[in-house]
């Protein structure tokens, strides 16, 4: 599954799917928002070019380090202190394999996709700037 989504998603669910023949490593990243002193985050995505982008990061993946099943599912709207924000699930024959691509997805999702957060404090809120090329959200 590649969704850039509204709701939650239900973790144990993606890892009892990518228990697929062969798997011997599953690795889980779940992105959560901490309390870095702020009351929630609120966040942006522009779905038309990021989606496409996940997928191609996803089948980059696949083929790369030869994983078995990717899941990547990104939040977007505001969230609270505690709440998942990005959800990777993958799935290879090997521990090394599953790692590395896990890995790989998520600096590339950070490097690249047009996703921004904006940190809502008592006092306003601040765009986090981002590792990507694209801007920062700033002038939304």
């Amino acid at each position: 599954m590649i969704a850039i989504q509204t709701g939650d998603v239900d973790i144990g669910k993606l890892v009892n799917e990518a228990k697929q023949r062969g798997t011997g490593a599953i690795v889980v990243f779940d992105g959560i928002v901490r309390d870095d002193d702020i009351r929630e985050m609120e966040l942006e995505a522009y779905e038309e070019v990021a989606l496409p982008e996940l997928e191609k990061i996803a089948t980059g993946a696949k083929k790369t380090y030869n994983l078995l099943s990717v899941d990547i599912i990104h939040r977007i709207g505001r969230l609270a202190i505690g709440e998942n924000i990005l959800i990777i699930v993958v799935s290879a024959g090997h521990r090394k394999q599953a790692y590395e691509g896990s890995r790989y997805i998520i600096e590339t999702i950070k490097a690249g996709v047009p996703i921004w957060k904006k940190e809502l404090t008592k006092d306003g809120g601040r765009w986090v700037p981002g590792e990507h090329q694209h801007g920062c959200g700033a002038g939304k």
